[in-house]
């Protein structure tokens, strides 16, 4: 049986990384095997693209520039990563996906949205989310947030250095996504604790994944471990 593909969007400091760890173990603890990624990276050459592209290297040359480093450290990430343990019937639960492109590269940076589409389609193929959620908070608490992960002296990677104003536009764009596409988007309020975040999200991942994964559950209780 196919895996199942689960990503996560919001802007910086909605608590991406925090809540696939939360869902990785709720998922291990009802014996459903996981892994986790993060894009860009996510595999030894998306790692080097993501590198360059946050350091800022890739920023004087515009956003175009951007969405094609990332359609390549996406092309080899889904190759190397995605693809193989989807395959192996694991859930992979990836920190940013496509839809960073379309909203970092597209409606921020303003690229036409028929390109965007275009690229996707190449890369992406029929490998799509099966569920996305949208982690939405204030993009002056993700920035506040970010600032403090990052702890003083620390320098801000190329999107968290952008301003108030273009994470505001940002966090626009990954909503208006879900308004689009809301059989496979849900919209998670992320400026609450933590563990309130992780109840709504294990919720929705039970009522719309698990039910159909009735083996899995039915040896949750068997010793049959996440890995």
């Amino acid at each position: 049986m196919r895996g199942r593909f689960i990503t996560f969007e919001g802007g910086e400091g909605a608590g991406k990384s925090t809540q696939i760890q939360r869902l990785l173990q709720q998922l291990h603890g009802a014996g459903i095997k996981a892994v986790t990624t993060r894009e860009p990276g996510g595999s030894p050459k998306a790692e080097r693209i993501r590198e360059s592209v946050l350091s800022g290297a890739a920023k004087p040359f515009g956003p175009l520039a951007e969405a094609l480093m990332f359609s390549a450290a996406r092309l080899d990430h889904l190759e190397q990563t995605i693809r193989p343990a989807l395959a192996r019937g694991e859930f992979v639960l990836c920190d940013r996906f496509a839809d960073s492109t379309r909203a970092y590269q597209g409606t921020v940076g303003r690229i036409d949205a028929a390109l965007i589409r275009a690229l996707e389609r190449a890369v992406v193929e029929d490998t799509r989310p099966d569920l996305t959620f949208v982690l939405d908070l204030p993009a002056e608490i993700g920035l506040a947030r970010a600032a403090a992960r990052r702890g003083a002296g620390t320098r801000a990677d190329r999107f968290e250095g952008e301003d108030t104003g273009f994470h505001e536009a940002l966090r626009q764009a990954f909503l208006d996504i879900a308004r689009q596409e809301p059989d496979r988007c849900v919209v998670i309020d992320a400026n609450r604790e933590p563990g309130l975040v992780e109840a709504d999200i294990w919720g929705v991942v039970q009522a719309r994944l698990l039910p159909s994964r009735p083996t899995e559950l039915a040896m949750a209780g068997g010793g049959h471990g996440g890995g």
